[in-house]
């Protein structure tokens, strides 16, 4: 007899681990979790040692391996997408960033009909639900802001190469602010960043939810288990079939069904199941079950390029990073958590505005201390250093569709880089900030000339030209099954469930309306904190009354408590 569950949740990646643990922690719901790809083992260092990052991205053990249609307006070339395809998902092979997004991000969800709880008062209380915040002394980081007590650990980067130090004088010398923290009461400006990372180990969402919990008699975890189709009665969700193994084939029955997949599988997963666009997959002979049009559609994405300098002084990491070093950088790590196996080198960068025509950030840095690429190579074999620079919100939208009923194959996908003027605009703007910033006098003891894309680069043109080469995703996609109550919606924003059946709910960063100006994984574990409280029907947590501040018209907003911050309270000034 086929046991049945409370929740299967579809999808042991970032999202998926948050909830099994929320959602099992009441010991009368059974709760099952299916993750296509491996489990996330201790021992495999690939996972666990921040700087080996590079190497999931690319590997068919570790990476779903995805890859754009041919981008119109890039050429015609296709966009590699690297997504987790192991337990915690990206959270398992990422850069270990953690970025909110700008308060204002949850005031434009929140601005959409139906999406009034999804402000930023009301998001900062699963913010700091979910966080551990520490401080280089070992102290407690919380405060108003920020989390203490939470599952995500988390620490600041050091960033003490001095190469970070130019950096963070630089910027103030280009006329940007330094900001106590991006994740705190002010995030435009600069400084160094929060990572997951506890012990020198990466703390993905499977370490910090879903290990501490396994446990538990109501819980089960299946790796390798490849969902390909949910069942339905009507129009109730009543299961999900899935390969164990990639053969055996297997059904759960369920409760209700919880899609953790991501911006890419979620959708597919719906389409292969008969919810989405009938115009789109009645060809390709799938069998109906619910007209809902905005399955897929909205995609978004960050798109960066990196912008290389040489530096005159052996101050960078690259010589420690050779590969003849590799071996001794691990050793290090295994037996001292010590050395450059112990960083993700993203320790700092920062937010600001490419014009003054936007209200809040919509250009985010990153720096590093060695010019390098994802895959290991290197425009120069001396030293150097390099920022990751890209526009926040391009209002480019794309789509996601199944290309078959075969749940192995790809679905395909175009996210329509560079197709609108804005973003072309925004591109012209951010290669320009980048290189103000990276030529002022605090770089001069370093600097020993553009690399990349080079001094030859220069005109508008030349640098869209660049850019349609050589730019590749920040593997942020998202919004593919939106929250809302308008047409094209596909999530119920109070509920989570999708729109025109029952049993059925989504929590990944599908959901989202519109990308956060970040790295998405702090967003997707807020949704998906407050998405458990509404699925168990707890009361939710109250919102915040704290200030947070907003640039307009040039006017900044002063430290909390001052005296002179007499429009807290007023809605249509600075802060809320």
């Amino acid at each position: 007899m086929t046991r049945q569950w409370d929740y299967v949740i579809v999808g042991g990646g970032s999202a998926g681990c948050a909830l099994a643990n929320r959602l099992s922690a009441d010991p009368k719901n059974s709760v099952l979790v299916l993750e296509a790809g491996r489990s996330d083992f201790r021992i495999d260092p690939f996972i666990h040692m921040p700087a080996a990052l590079p190497f999931p991205i690319g590997s068919r053990f570790y990476d779903w391996k995805y890859e754009s249609e041919p981008e119109p307006a890039m050429g015609g070339r296709r966009v590699y997408h690297a997504r987790g395809k192991v337990l915690g998902g990206s959270s398992s092979i990422n850069g270990m960033i953690f970025q909110r997004g700008n308060p204002m991000d949850y005031e434009r969800w929140a601005a959409d009909p139906g999406m009034e709880t999804w402000d930023y008062l009301h998001c900062l209380p699963y913010f700091k639900r979910m966080e551990s915040r520490h401080l280089e002394t070992g102290a407690d980081g919380s405060d108003q802001w920020r989390g203490g007590s939470g599952p995500l650990w988390l620490e600041r980067g050091k960033a003490d190469n001095p190469l970070f130090g130019a950096f963070f004088e630089a910027v103030q010398q280009a006329g940007y602010p330094l900001t106590d923290d991006v994740n705190g009461y002010r995030q435009e400006g600069f400084a160094r960043f929060d990572r997951n990372i506890k012990n020198s180990r990466r703390w993905s969402a499977a370490r910090a939810y879903l290990h501490p919990v396994m446990n538990r008699p109501n819980l089960k975890v299946e790796t390798l288990a490849h969902a390909t189709k949910i069942t339905f009665d009507g129009k109730r969700a009543t299961g999900v079939d899935y390969l164990r193994g990639g053969r055996v084939a297997k059904h759960a029955a369920a409760g209700e069904v919880v899609l953790c997949g991501g911006a890419i599988n979620s959708p597919q997963l719906l389409q292969l199941s008969g919810v989405g666009n009938p115009e789109h997959l009645t060809p390709l002979g799938v069998q109906m079950v619910h007209d809902l049009p905005g399955v897929g559609e909205n995609l978004q994405d960050h798109l960066e390029v990196y912008i290389q300098y040489a530096s005159t002084q052996p101050v960078s990491i690259a010589p420690g990073l050779a590969w003849h070093k590799r071996p001794m950088i691990g050793a290090k790590w295994l037996f001292g958590r010590a050395g450059l196996g112990a960083t993700n080198h993203f320790e700092g960068g920062g937010f600001c505005r490419s014009n003054e025509d936007v209200d809040w950030p919509n250009l985010m840095f990153h720096f590093l201390p060695i010019a390098i690429r994802y895959d290991g190579s290197a425009p120069t074999e001396g030293h150097g250093y390099q920022v990751h620079i890209g526009p926040m919100y391009a209002d480019t939208r794309g789509w996601i569709r199944i290309a078959s009923t075969d749940p192995k194959e790809h679905p395909k996908m175009l996210f329509n880089y560079l197709t609108t003027a804005t973003d072309r605009k925004e591109w012209v703007e951010a290669i320009r900030v980048a290189r103000n910033i990276l030529n002022q006098p605090a770089f001069a003891p370093f600097n020993g000339g553009e690399l990349s894309p080079g001094p030859s680069v220069e005109t508008d043109e030349e640098i869209l030209e660049w850019v349609r080469k050589d730019a590749e995703t920040a593997l942020h996609p998202s919004c593919t099954l939106k929250m809302g109550v308008d047409d094209m919606a596909v999530t119920d924003p109070l509920t989570m469930k999708v729109h025109g059946v029952e049993g059925l709910r989504v929590v990944d960063a599908s959901v989202f309306p519109y990308v956060t100006n970040g790295n998405i994984y702090a967003p997707v574990m807020m949704v998906a904190e407050k998405a458990a409280d509404l699925i168990l029907g707890n009361t939710p947590l109250a919102p915040s009354t704290v200030p947070y501040y907003r640039h307009r018209d040039g006017s900044p907003l002063y430290p909390p408590g001052d005296s002179r911050n007499t429009v807290l309270n007023n809605p249509t000034q600075e802060a809320r």
